[in-house]
């Protein structure tokens, strides 16, 4: 791996990866103790139409992707605070209506000479300078975000009821979160790809949590645990000439189903161990 880093566009995609990592293990650490993983998934797949729309108006990717997805985090929040009990309908459908209009409008973009595939499953050998820089701002952000508001996050995720009684901003602290995933996840496209990303950020925290005892812990680990996958998958895609994006979630998804399988039999042990007693 060493070697590899004399090339430019490796030394960038490291960067890429580990500072998606941060990314992914803060907001992925809020997505699973707030069980918004679906949520997340539909801002995801609905980004998809502000890269049709950026690619048929000519526009700035980032910049036209991150607005769209933003009006559509903010519209699947409010639905999932108004109407709970269809939330998850509805959001289907906002996330299906993304994905088929950024289909339609790269359909109609003239030359069609779209690398589609780059957008479902990452480019992150492709990350430019420019991009590291959105990214390091958005990491700050994210950081500072939790940093200032750790106590109240801690608050609404565990006990929402609580919070407001302790008179924390419950609905503000939630819009400004969804608001930050989503350009957080349109990032996190250029890294792993569109299907891929709900897996990179759940997956981390999802395996570190029974390990941690405070929030903070959950965070810093599932980084860590990001920065392993990260750079283990780039090793696999570098030497053996595979998809980036997939070759970091098949590490990841490894891990998990080692750790599943772990936990399985720490419990047939347990039960073992309570019959013999």
């Amino acid at each position: 791996m060493i070697e590899a880093l004399q090339f430019e566009f490796m030394r960038h995609a490291l960067m890429a990866g580990l500072l998606a990592s941060i990314i992914c293990g803060v907001m992925g650490t809020l997505v699973v103790v707030n069980r918004i993983a679906f949520l997340s998934g539909g801002i995801a797949h609905a980004a998809y139409g502000g890269i049709g729309l950026a690619f048929y108006l000519g526009w700035n990717y980032l910049v036209c992707t991150i607005g769209f997805s933003l009006g559509a985090a903010m519209l699947m929040a409010l639905v999932s605070i108004k109407l709970k009990h269809r939330s998850d309908t509805i959001i289907g459908v906002i996330w299906a209506l993304g994905m088929a209009f950024g289909i339609i409008l790269v359909d109609l973009t003239p030359g069609y000479n779209v690398d589609l595939m780059s957008y479902l499953f990452g480019s992150i050998l492709t990350v430019l300078a420019f991009d590291l820089t959105i990214m390091l701002v958005i990491c700050l952000v994210t950081i500072g975000f939790v940093t200032f508001y750790y106590q109240g996050l801690i608050a609404f995720s565990y006990d929402e009821e609580f919070a407001q009684i302790r008179g924390v901003p419950v609905k503000t602290l939630y819009f400004t979160l969804i608001g930050i995933l989503a350009v957080a996840i349109v990032m996190l496209i250029q890294v792993v790809g569109l299907i891929l990303v709900i897996a990179l950020l759940t997956i981390p925290p999802f395996i570190v949590e029974k390990y941690t005892h405070s929030l903070a812990q959950m965070m810093l680990a599932s980084s860590l645990l990001g920065v392993i996958f990260t750079v283990s998958g780039l090793w696999l895609a570098y030497f053996y000439n595979l998809t980036s994006g997939a070759s970091i979630i098949l590490v990841a998804g490894g891990v998990f189903f080692l750790d599943f399988l772990f936990d399985l039999w720490k419990r047939r042990l347990r039960r073992v161990m309570v019959v013999e007693n």
